[in-house]
């Protein structure tokens, strides 16, 4: 990210974009468990999506659609304003670049609700950023539409309320074997990965946001940890459209090779949880192995997403010190160095998680955490839209994007093969499934 979301900008109620995401990200946590806000963000055709043979003068006609993309307007918008206030941010032009942007979100929804997409595991995300690429890339960005492009801001809106949706009680309930691969898999894949893209002379920036995305839980990992280091929004979305694209062949592979290796439904499962990126491809990788697959593959992945907090925690620390001033490398780095750089939404995002695992009832974080999970998924569909808007082709030209290819291709290579190994060794070996 360009901004340091550290540094004040300027307005008389700044408390710094950080501490903004969480106040307004708690804002609509608070609000959708007190008044039990059931109306998530706007859907097309179910859970199986539409196709060629929907009637879409019923489904665009439905008073329930306009209902839900009206309400999550106003919400969004309210949020967005008071997170841009907070932020001392200006708000000249900004509810009509903010419209602007909360249509193509709704355009990326349609998009990626066509059933075939679904079936491939597509996320939103993906649409959200080709559609905000072709605009960025075919026009130049009106006064009026730019002031609405706030990506960092809705990305840690987000984050913060992703935390709210990831449950340690779940995780725990599910047994240990899960989480301690997710443990294993993350600290070494992440590591390997981060080695050989030094090794390979990729900056220090592009290298951590590719560990993370490749170990941990692909966008939603490289979304924090850009947010973490403050990396550079060209090369996320240069991560962001490789996590997409690798978790598709996959997806549809894995399966088929593990039925041919003869491997259990709990190692496929694990397999395919520990190894595929995105959540939506496990899904439907997970679908493809069976029921008991597929469980063992949502346990799994649920355990790496559990991680994402904590390792985001981590690399806010590793950043720091890694990245000291000259000045500072000849003495010591006081622990308030740490704070002053530590990416206070993570706080959130640890924070969000606990309360919806630990306090509230289970009723209660379940049904809330529906409405949140659409909220944060919307936020995230905001963002991408902005960092396709801001992304011109023309600058790859001065980006080395052949060895970040070239790095993530090989990591999760290496990726496939040791977590197989683990997944064998606690799930058959140890634990006898």
């Amino acid at each position: 990210m360009t901004k340091n979301n550290n540094t004040p900008l300027s307005g008389r109620f700044n408390i710094g974009q950080d501490w903004a995401s969480v106040v307004t990200g708690f804002v609509l946590i608070i609000f959708v468990v007190l008044t039990g806000y059931a109306i998530a963000t706007p859907s097309f055709g179910g859970k199986a999506g539409w196709d060629g043979d929907h009637d879409f003068s019923g489904m665009l006609g439905a008073s329930s659609l306009w209902t839900s993309a009206l309400y999550t307007f106003v919400i969004f918008g309210l949020i967005a304003v008071i997170g841009m206030v907070l932020s001392g941010e200006k708000l000249k032009k900004y509810l009509t670049g903010f419209l602007s942007l909360f249509l193509l979100a709704i355009l990326a929804q349609f998009i990626s609700s066509y059933a075939g997409f679904k079936n491939l595991g597509l996320e939103t995300v993906l649409f959200s950023l080709l559609l905000g690429l072709i605009l960025g890339n075919a026009f130049r960005l009106p006064a009026w539409l730019r002031s609405g492009v706030q990506t960092e801001l809705y990305v840690k809106i987000g984050l913060v309320l992703l935390g709210a949706t990831i449950l340690f009680k779940d995780i725990l309930s599910a047994g240990s074997f899960g989480l301690i691969q997710a443990v294993i898999v993350v600290t070494v894949v992440w590591y390997f990965a981060f080695w050989l893209s030094k090794k390979m002379k990729i900056d220090d920036e592009f290298s951590t946001m590719l560990a993370s995305a490749v170990s941990i839980c692909g966008v939603s990992a490289a979304i924090a940890t850009a947010g973490a280091i403050n990396g550079d929004k060209k090369k996320l979305s240069f991560i962001i459209s490789l996590v997409l694209l690798v978790a598709i062949p996959m997806m549809i592979f894995l399966p088929i090779i593990a039925k041919w290796m003869g491997l259990s439904d709990v190692v496929t499962g694990a397999w395919l949880g520990g190894t595929i990126d995105t959540t939506g491809a496990v899904v439907a990788a997970g679908t493809i192995a069976g029921e008991t697959g597929l469980k063992y593959a949502t346990i799994v992945k649920f355990s790496q997403n559990v991680l994402l907090g904590l390792a985001a925690f981590a690399i806010s620390i590793f950043w720091a010190y890694r990245n000291r001033t000259a000045g500072e490398r000849g003495q010591h780095v006081p622990v308030r160095i740490i704070w002053d750089r530590f990416p206070k939404f993570v706080l959130g995002f640890i924070l969000a998680s606990l309360v919806f695992s630990f306090i509230l009832s289970p009723e209660t974080a379940q049904s809330s955490g529906k409405v949140i999970k659409s909220f944060s998924t919307f936020w995230f569909n905001l963002a991408f839209i902005s960092i396709g808007l801001e992304t011109r082709f023309a600058d790859f030209r001065h980006m080395e994007s052949k060895k970040p290819f070239y790095s993530f291709l090989i990591a999760q290579t290496f990726n496939i093969f040791f977590t197989l190994g683990v997944s064998y060794l606690l799930f058959q070996l140890i634990g006898g499934k």
